[in-house]
């Protein structure tokens, strides 16, 4: 790993000796590395997908909510409502 492209993490904990701010991260070739053990490992790429949720489904976004009116009432006035 070239020294220019090598970034610490902050709060980063390593996988294998469990030392908290030890893990770089080089910036070219996305892999990290241990400081304090020498654990290395590639960073995930972008192969991990959203989970799919009741908001991000493609058929919630189609539903659209039918507008209401909405009428505001005098609580000193019970029954007067229409």
């Amino acid at each position: 790993m070239s020294t220019a492209t090598r970034r610490f993490i902050a709060g980063a904990v390593c996988p294998r000796c469990a030392a908290m701010d030890t893990i770089l991260v080089d910036s070219d070739t996305d892999c990290r590395e241990c400081v304090e053990c020498g654990f290395t490992d590639q960073r995930p790429g972008d192969t991990v997908s959203e989970p799919a949720t009741r908001v991000s489904r493609p058929s919630a976004r189609r539903v659209e909510t039918r507008a209401e009116p909405v009428r505001l009432m005098d609580p000193a006035k019970p029954g007067k409502g229409r």
